[in-house]
């Protein structure tokens, strides 16, 4: 259950402060557990990886921390923190946060993220400035939702309005900057599907040409009982078609239209972007990590982009479209898993 947010900012905060002084105070003990732990040679540094990149998260937290109190001071004590400028200002703290982030864990882990994306003709850089855009994302765990946020943010100059679920408030730093910022948290087992599309509308709505509304269709990391219950579900529904086409995708679990059609009916002028990732698909805890550490990997990308004139409009098709998206993202992604064990061998 999530505490009150008087609690998180009183007691969740100030932790992350607490932690990094103790990382630093206690380096030299955690370096040499880290040495320890790296041992055998076949761990690849592994203790070394981790506790560098815990130590510089903290480090980053803390410091976007104090830059958020600083606004939240310099904004009347909170009374404009929503207006333009400080949205703007809040942007780019993340921003700086996830480039330092994504720098530090390249470095550590020896990771190379390549991403095959529209041809960058004089249309498509047009309408990267121009155009509104919802992305509907697989999701793959955090590492995958780090990198698109990431992207969206630093290479394409986006201001990504995200729906996620409302236990990511536990990280202190990303619940004082996301709850400044438009968003949507969904509680899984208590939201009613009609009050998560009603906010996807909200946030849909209010699109501008620089943002971009983010949305894991999916609702969860793909695991097999989780696609099994997805497929049950479309079934209990009556909706046999659809479960069909879910039970012939292996890498994905079949998508939550409701919210995808909900956002696409609410701004009819945004483009659609499709993306997808493996890599880090199977990295979901601390322990996932720790058992399959991701060493000099290649990290895959694809974003596809549909113009908002050829999306369709009738919700039949609309269905029948998101799944054929969802199809074919399932293909490249067992066309990057066979690519990528080819590389390795």
């Amino acid at each position: 259950m999530l505490p009150p947010r008087l609690v998180r900012r009183l007691v969740l905060a100030p932790l992350v402060f607490v932690l990094a002084v103790a990382a630093i105070v206690g380096l030299p003990v955690l370096a040499l557990v880290a040495l320890v732990a790296s041992v055998p040679a076949s761990r690849q540094r592994r203790g070394f990886r981790v506790l560098s990149l815990a130590v510089a998260w903290l480090l980053l937290e803390s410091v976007a921390l104090v830059a958020c109190l600083a606004l939240w001071i310099v904004s009347g004590f909170g009374g404009r923190i929503r207006t333009a400028p400080f949205q703007d200002r809040h942007y780019a703290v993340v921003r700086w946060f996830l480039a330092s982030l994504y720098s530090v864990a390249t470095r550590a882990f020896g990771l190379r993220v390549e991403i095959d994306e529209p041809p960058a003709t004089p249309e498509e850089m047009s309408r990267r400035l121009t155009r509104p855009v919802i992305v509907l994302s697989r999701h793959a765990g955090p590492g995958d939702s780090f990198l698109l946020v990431y992207h969206l943010l630093k290479l394409y100059g986006r201001r990504p309005c995200i729906v996620m679920k409302a236990a990511l408030q536990f990280d202190p730093g990303l619940d004082v900057v996301i709850n400044r910022l438009p968003h949507a948290f969904v509680h899984p087992r208590r939201t009613a599907e009609g009050m998560v599309t009603a906010e996807i509308q909200r946030l849909a709505k209010g699109l501008g040409p620089a943002d971009a509304l983010v949305i894991f269709p999916e609702g969860g990391n793909f695991t097999p009982g989780r696609r099994v219950r997805a497929i049950e579900r479309l079934e209990q529904a009556n909706l046999t078609e659809q479960a069909e086409r879910a039970r012939g995708m292996s890498n994905l679990l079949a998508p939550r239209v409701g919210g995808a059609t909900a956002a696409i009916d609410s701004c009819p002028d945004a483009d659609v972007i499709f993306v997808a990732h493996t890599g880090l698909d199977h990295l979901i805890t601390i322990g996932d990590v720790w058992r399959d550490l991701p060493v000099n990997q290649v990290i895959q990308a694809k974003w596809w982009r549909v113009p908002a004139a050829d999306v369709p409009r009738e919700r039949e098709e609309q269905v029948s479209w998101l799944y054929d998206w969802w199809e074919r993202i399932d293909t490249w992604i067992d066309e990057s898993k066979t690519e990528a064990q080819v590389r390795r061998h």
